[in-house]
């Protein structure tokens, strides 16, 4: 038996007390109200990892191209297309770069060889160029062009630029805007040509955005109105929390799943999206008609069925499926089909009906408690009255902290239990599944115990009590959670898990 196996049990005497009291290259301006977090380093179970702002992002980018840059000695904006190019692995490009064939590099990243420049060649006419965009002769000093040699009016690439970053949400990949050319715009010309604010921080996000999504040490929070992002020294299964509270793990980036790991996770989601289910019902509860093959549910008592297909109209038993005329002689009975195929119909019907039920049992469960979940967020509320309450009770502000103590302990196991009977679902049955269940049902009964007494009314008369049992209850809650917990990580690192399929 593990040693994280716990029967669970309390004295009952607990019990009773209360049953009855009822800028990339250029950096812009910073967002307004975010200050810098970059010194803001947390350790969640030895994890250490720091929450950035979007200004330390760009800190974060610009440091790095200078670091490669102190080796490659290239302009910065070719080495930051350099560094995208390779997802921002600077291992990988150091290794290209001196393989011996930089025109190949520059040539797959969409750079032209800063080695060899070509030479372009302008069409000038009395100091005039012409821009094949709008067909316009203009002044030299209103042309302007990129490292391939083609050059257009200043208007035309603004028109273009803004085009592509506001419209198509390009910032990495915008190519010169001659046809046919797969030279990359780089950003010091972005930024001399686009002087409105809005595009130029259009620009800085898009950039900001994949340097973050290319960067394996780095996440942005999950929270939809959150701008952060987390930045950690190794990827792996652990949990970590920014500065909107947010919890979620740093390997898929969804909100914190202990103890599944998130290949489960994302296997379990799939199957409740898509319409296996609904197939699994409709082979649980129809049969198909045996001349026309379409699906038909049972509707009454009846066993004399006559398919609804106007051009089928087959009359047929619902039991054997057979043709129905024979039924109403003396000497029939439905038993005589063969035997071979009425068991095989029936081992298929009872399979799917099985798997059905086995999914429902455990989807029930882990839907309830999502659901329990999102009503215990309202006790906080509630919890907020009680404190009040109870200070108006000449209780000091930290005498009534255990409520507030006792709701993150019942959210935090009503997370952990939702995610068990995922684990469950695919779990295969040895010894080990069996303590792990153990351990979820004293988990569970200790955890509805918990939501219990802090939905209690509060009086003068029982408020020590309840605050005696809340302790003693979260207490007894977080040490069945981390032994539930304990022992399934203990069940990774020996490799003792088996999954259905």
């Amino acid at each position: 038996m593990s040693d994280y196996y716990d029967s669970g049990n309390e004295s009952s005497n607990e019990e009773d007390d209360l049953e009855d009291d009822s800028g990339v290259l250029l950096a812009l301006e910073p967002e307004p109200n975010q200050s810098s977090l970059a010194d803001g380093l947390n350790y969640d179970d030895d994890y250490p990892h720091k929450v950035l702002s979007t200004e330390d992002v760009m800190k974060h980018m610009n440091e790095s191209i200078k670091e490669v840059n102190t080796v490659v000695q290239l302009p910065q904006t070719i080495t930051r297309i350099l560094l995208n190019h390779f997802n921002w692995d600077k291992e990988k490009l150091y290794e290209r770069y001196y393989d011996g064939d930089q025109s190949k590099l520059f040539q797959d990243a969409h750079i032209v060889n800063p080695n060899h420049l070509n030479s372009f060649v302008k069409t000038i006419h009395n100091g005039l160029e012409f821009c094949i965009i709008c067909c316009s002769e203009l002044p030299s000093n209103l042309m302007t062009g990129i490292a391939c040699g083609h050059r257009f009016c200043c208007d035309c690439w603004v028109h273009y630029l803004t085009t592509k970053i506001m419209e198509e949400g390009q910032g990495q990949r915008i190519f010169c805007a001659a046809h046919g050319c797969d030279i990359l715009v780089d950003d010091q010309t972005v930024f001399n040509l686009i002087n409105e604010p809005k595009v130029r921080n259009r620009y800085q996000h898009l950039i900001t955005n994949s340097f973050v999504e290319c960067n394996r040490l780095l996440r942005w929070c999950p929270k939809p109105e959150c701008s952060h992002v987390i930045r950690v020294e190794h990827v792996d299964f652990k949990p970590v929390k920014c500065v909107c509270s947010t919890v979620f793990c740093f390997l898929c980036g969804d909100n914190w799943h202990e103890p599944i790991k998130c290949d489960l996770l994302k296997k379990w989601k799939k199957k409740c999206d898509d319409d296996s289910e609904t197939s699994n019902w409709i082979a649980a509860n129809t049969k198909e008609c045996p001349k026309c093959q379409v699906t038909i549910e049972k509707d009454g008592g009846c066993n004399h069925m006559i398919c609804k297909n106007q051009s089928c109209r087959a009359d047929f038993c619902w039991v054997c499926l057979g043709p129905w005329e024979p039924h109403g002689s003396s000497w029939y009975s439905c038993n005589r089909y063969d035997e071979h195929e009425a068991k095989a119909a029936r081992d298929a019907q009872e399979k799917s009906r099985s798997a059905l039920q086995r999914y429902l049992f455990y989807c029930n469960r882990y839907m309830n408690h999502m659901q329990s979940l999102k009503f215990e967020h309202k006790l906080y509320d509630n919890m907020r009255c009680k404190m009040d309450e109870m200070q108006s009770n000449n209780m000091t502000w930290i005498e009534v902290q255990f409520l507030k103590k006792g709701v993150d302990i019942l959210c935090q196991c009503r997370e952990t239990l939702m995610y068990t009977y995922v684990f469950a679902y695919y779990l295969i049955k040895n010894n080990q599944s069996i303590i792990f269940e153990d351990n979820q049902k004293d988990l569970e009964g200790a955890t509805e115990k918990l939501s219990e007494y802090l939905e209690r009314e509060i009086t003068k008369d029982n408020m020590s009590v309840i605050k005696q049992k809340v302790q003693d209850k979260y207490r007894y809650c977080e040490s069945r959670r981390r032994a539930l917990l304990s022992h399934v990580m203990e069940g990774y690192e020996k490799e003792i898990w088996e999954y259905q399929s």
